[in-house]
C-alpha cells in the first residue's frame, strides 16, 4: 500500500527546495500521483467502507436499542390479597399467558393485609431488578398515600392492564330485600344496622358502598375481610347480609342462585353468562355513575429498561390476543382491557381521581389528595 501521507512530505519538500529532488514536472511523479488517486477513489467507493461508514453513524446518531430480557429465575408476582378474589383470579390467568412468551415460571404470591398496601410495599421495596411484581386496582394504588398506608403515587409505576371491573350490590338468596331500593329503604329506615361485606377500606366493593352511601344518604355496618372472595362467602353464609364486591367475585354464586344481585354500580347494566341481564343502579339513583375500575400487573418504575420493553411487546402481541383473558372477562361480567404505557396511566387516572376524594370526603383519609397530585375532579 502506498503512504500518501510521506509521498505528500517528499512532494512539497521537491517544490520548496529546488534540485533537492525530482523535477516539477516529471513524468514519473505524474504517474505514482494518478495511481494513488485512482486507489483512493476506490477505497471511498468500496461498499464495505460504505457499509461500515453508515454503521458508525447510527451508532452515533440514535441510542442503543435494550435486547429482549430473558429472565433467568423465577418471577415473584405479589398479589396483595386473598386467594381466590378478582385480583388472584385474573393475575393468575395472565401470568399462565406470559410463562411461555418470558420462557420462566411466574410465582403468584398473596400477601394480604392493610387495606392491599402491605403486598404492594413488599414489591416496591424489592431490588429493582425487574423480578418482583404486584397486582391489583390502579384505584387502589393511587389512593394509598392520601390513607398515610404506603407513600406511593401511580406514577412510580409501569401499568399493565388486563381487565375492568364492576360491582354489583347483593344480597343472600334467603334475604327479604327483592330490589336494590326495598334495600336502600331499609338502610335508611335502620340506619347501620344491616352489614355490608368488602375486601377493606380502599377495596373494590368498599368504594363501590361508599359511593352509594354519599350519593343517597343510607348508613351500613361495615364488616371487612381479607379479600374479596371472603366477603362473598361471608353473605353466602348469612354473616353479613350485603356485599358489593366485584361481579368476577360474585358470579358463581349468582350463577349457583346463592347470591340475589340487586344492581350494578354504575350507569350501564351487566349481562351475566349463565344468569341474564342485572340493571344498573342509576336505574333506581337517576344520574349515578363510577369511573371504570381498571386491574392490572404493576411493576415498579426503576427496573432495567429491557424488562419493561419486553413486556410492552408481550402486553400488544400475546395478551391482547389471548382467548383466555377474553373468555374469562366475558364469563365473569368483566370487560377485556389491555392496555400498558401512557395509554394505561391516562385510562386509570378518572377512578384514581374518584376514588382519592370519595376517601378524603368521607373522612377514611387523612392527607388531602391535591397535597400529593391528584386534583379534584
Amino acid at each position: 500500500m502506498v503512504n500518501t501521507r510521506r509521498l505528500d512530505r517528499i512532494n512539497a519538500g521537491a517544490h520548496a527546495m529546488p534540485g533537492a529532488g525530482p523535477a516539477a514536472g516529471d513524468p514519473d511523479i505524474h504517474a505514482m500521483e494518478e495511481n494513488i488517486v485512482r486507489s483512493r477513489n476506490r477505497i471511498a467507493a468500496s461498499p464495505l467502507t460504505a457499509a461500515l461508514t453508515f454503521a458508525l453513524c447510527a451508532a452515533f446518531a440514535a441510542p442503543a436499542l435494550a435486547a429482549d430480557w430473558k429472565p433467568t429465575r423465577p418471577i415473584n408476582l405479589i398479589v396483595p390479597w386473598a386467594a381466590g378474589g378478582s385480583t388472584d383470579q385474573v393475575t393468575r390467568a395472565t401470568a399462565a399467558e406470559l410463562e411461555p412468551v418470558l420462557g420462566q415460571k411466574i410465582v403468584v404470591v398473596n400477601q394480604p393485609g392493610a387495606s392491599g398496601s402491605l403486598g404492594t410495599k413488599s414489591a416496591l421495596e424489592a431490588p429493582k431488578d425487574g423480578y418482583t411484581w404486584t397486582a391489583g386496582a390502579a384505584q387502589d394504588l393511587g389512593a394509598y398515600e392520601t390513607l398515610a398506608l404506603l407513600k406511593t403515587r401511580i406514577t412510580d409505576w409501569n401499568l399493565f392492564l388486563n381487565v375492568a371491573n364492576v360491582s354489583v350490590i347483593s344480597v343472600n338468596a334467603n334475604s327479604p330485600y327483592k330490589t336494590v331500593k326495598e334495600l336502600l329503604d331499609a338502610m335508611k329506615a335502620k340506619p347501620g344496622e344491616i352489614s355490608v361485606a368488602t375486601a377493606g377500606v380502599t377495596s373494590a366493593g368498599h368504594n363501590a358502598m361508599e359511593a352509594v352511601a354519599k350519593v343517597t344518604g343510607v348508613k351500613y355496618k361495615h364488616v371487612t375481610y381479607d379479600g374479596g372472595n371472603p366477603a362473598v362467602v361471608a353473605t353466602v353464609a348469612g354473616e353479613t347480609q350485603v356485599t358489593t364486591q366485584l361481579a368476577v367475585e360474585e358470579a358463581d354464586m349468582i350463577r349457583g342462585k346463592r347470591l340475589r344481585p340487586l344492581a350494578v354500580v354504575g350507569d350501564k347494566p351487566l349481562e351475566l353468562e349463565g344468569y341474564g341481564t342485572i340493571p344498573p343502579l342509576s336505574a333506581s339513583v337517576p344520574g349515578f355513575t363510577a369511573p371504570v375500575n381498571y386491574f392490572g400487573i404493576f411493576v415498579p418504575k426503576g427496573v432495567p429498561p429491557e424488562v419493561i420493553e419486553t413486556l410492552d411487546k408481550a402486553w400488544k402481541t400475546t395478551i391482547a390476543n389471548s382467548a383466555a383473558l377474553r373468555k374469562y372477562a366475558s364469563s365473569r361480567g368483566a370487560l377485556f382491557t389491555p392496555i400498558d404505557g401512557e395509554a394505561a396511566q391516562k385510562a386509570v387516572f378518572p377512578a384514581v381521581q374518584a376514588n382519592a376524594w370519595l376517601m378524603f370526603d368521607t373522612h377514611k383519609a387523612t392527607i388531602s389528595p391535591d397535597t400529593v397530585g391528584i386534583p379534584k375532579p
